[in-house]
């Protein structure tokens, strides 16, 4: 019940943009911090890959990388424009994904109380 297809799609989306957020959080924090390269979050294509092929969600990880930007002359490259506008992205994603977990669960609740 907890097992199918949409439950484990919605775990992984969480945790991969809750590691998203973390990323860019560590990202902000070291914009100053020589040689730093910032991190980049990814698993929606994976996820997506998953689904379309009927694989279970629930073996795809969110997978960091380096970015690939061009640096500054301190040797960092992260970009806090950037960083901003993906951190309101995720934050609406993880919200919205939030509230399809709750529903999800609310419906389950309702058919409990109502069996």
């Amino acid at each position: 019940m907890f097992d199918d297809v949409s439950s484990s799609a919605l775990r992984v989306a969480v945790s991969g943009l809750a590691a998203r957020q973390r990323a860019i959080a560590d990202n902000i924090a070291n914009i100053e911090t020589p040689g730093y390269h910032a991190r980049k979050v990814k698993f929606e294509e994976a996820l997506s890959g998953a689904v379309s092929a009927g694989r279970s969600p629930s073996s795809v990880a969110p997978s960091v990388q380096q970015s690939l930007e061009p640096t500054r002359l301190n040797g960092s490259n992260v970009n806090l424009d950037e960083e901003t506008l993906s951190h309101l992205d995720t934050t609406m994603r993880y919200q919205l994904t939030l509230r399809a977990v709750d529903s999800k669960y609310s419906l389950l609740r309702e058919a409990i109380k109502g069996a």
